[in-house]
């Protein structure tokens, strides 16, 4: 009932949404968005390096945040990618746990924030201390960032969701199973 929800969501509100907002900020700005909030998100990612004893990725990730936040003037550009070739850390509490051996849990589809597993939701909590953003106030101007921040990355992905969807014999399915591949694969990198 919740993927059903979530689809009719994606097709009758979101997309629709996305393609005017498309339309009016150009892609470059899009961009420039989601390099700013990955530039935000870097205790989250640092702190979880740490937590998994990958000390050189953690570096990383201050080196990265220094560059970003300085030369791609507050992180609307990534210069330390784009220039010296330093790729992200991708680390979230979610993958910390799974380093440590534990398991997905039973698998979990939330309205609007589609697939995850119980131990990637308890992750999410838990990062939600290292996020910049959760500290904004009032509460609901933290809520309305966060939710800028998604609506701005699914402008950029415009497409993928159907593609998906329209490969599978059972879209919940083939979301079920390729979220928990694809966490895997990020736990064993």
């Amino acid at each position: 009932a919740i993927f059903v929800f979530n689809d009719r969501l994606y097709f009758w509100v979101l997309k629709p949404v996305a393609k005017g907002y498309n339309f009016i900020l150009p892609e470059v700005a899009r961009r420039g968005v989601r390099n700013f909030f990955s530039n935000l998100f870097t205790p989250i990612r640092f702190v979880n390096c740490i937590l998994q004893g990958k000390g050189s990725s953690a570096a990383t990730e201050v080196v990265r945040l220094i560059t970003n936040t300085s030369l791609g003037v507050a992180g609307f550009w990534d210069p330390a990618m784009d220039l010296y070739g330093v790729e992200i850390s991708n680390e979230d509490l979610g993958q910390t746990l799974g380093a440590y051996g534990i398991g997905n849990g039973f698998f979990l589809m939330w309205p609007v924030l589609g697939p995850n597993s119980l131990r990637d939701t308890v992750g999410f909590f838990g990062d939600l201390y290292v996020n910049p953003i959760y500290y904004l106030e009032p509460t609901s101007l933290s809520f309305g960032v966060g939710l800028y921040r998604r609506f701005n990355d699914l402008s950029l992905r415009i497409g993928d969701y159907e593609a998906v969807k329209q490969a599978a014999v059972d879209p919940y399915v083939a979301f079920r199973d390729g979220y928990i591949q694809f966490r895997r694969s990020l736990i064993e990198q």
